[in-house]
């Protein structure tokens, strides 16, 4: 496979800009607007529906985003998709899955049966 092409290394550190100035603007606009900054996330989770879950306590999970445990998460994730991409022609991306049953393995794997 080989060590990735500069192009993807530029892609790297400019997705690590952008996740960085995210979190940076986020933490601080959690900091002056606490309040705003929460009913902005509260309706984000009212579109999913996630607000409407009795279980659900905003007080637990509103302080974990722009932490540091959400940096490195939203990195993590947006290089993985930097990787997964193919072009017309090529092959698609081998991505995990996971089973049910909490197999982890490839989507070619998991078409093989």
């Amino acid at each position: 496979m080989g060590l990735p092409g500069p192009g993807l290394w530029l892609k790297r550190l400019w997705v690590l800009l952008e996740v960085a100035v995210h979190v940076a603007v986020g933490k601080l606009l959690l900091t002056l607007f606490p309040d705003r900054v929460k009913k902005n996330i509260l309706a984000m989770g009212d579109k999913t529906g996630m607000t409407r879950n009795p279980n659900f306590s905003h007080d637990n999970w509103i302080p974990t985003f722009f932490s540091t445990q959400y940096f490195w998460f939203v990195l993590k994730v947006r290089w993985q998709r930097l990787e997964d991409t193919t072009e017309l022609g090529g092959l698609a991306p081998n991505c995990p899955v996971v089973h049910l049953s909490g197999q982890r393995c490839n989507i070619w794997d998991f078409m093989q049966g």
